[in-house]
């Protein structure tokens, strides 16, 4: 529920690229195959950091040419300072104001309805 909430408040500010870019990085990650290695960072790679890419993050121009560089011999770790810059501006800008958004605060309010009604089964 939180990061559906999160997602749609990043939307409603223009800027859920940069939750997808993080999910993606997370996904990447996990992959073990190398053909698959190869294919899933292309894939990020056009949807996210390459110029007037349809979801482009906005990141510093020395690493998107590190990671542009890179990507034809893409690591699992090939987009970690882009994830690392994508993360903080989330953490000190985007997830600040979400806190105090009303989808949070509704959030909230679902979560603490559903914790009183697990505790208090007659209501």
């Amino acid at each position: 529920d939180g990061l559906v909430a999160f997602r749609t408040f990043l939307k409603s500010e223009f800027s859920e690229e940069n939750v997808d870019f993080w999910l993606a990085c997370e996904d990447f990650k996990k992959t073990k195959s190398s053909t698959k290695i190869a294919s899933k960072a292309q894939k990020i790679y056009s949807d996210f950091i390459q110029a007037d890419a349809p979801k482009e993050i906005n990141i510093d121009f020395h690493t998107k040419i590190h990671i542009s560089q890179n990507i034809s011999e893409p690591t699992l770790s090939c987009f970690d300072d882009a994830q690392r810059l994508i993360y903080s501006l989330m953490a000190k800008d985007s997830f600040p104001r979400f806190l105090r958004s009303e989808g949070y605060k509704k959030l909230v309010k679902k979560q603490q309805n559903r914790n009183q009604k697990r505790w208090l089964p007659f209501l």
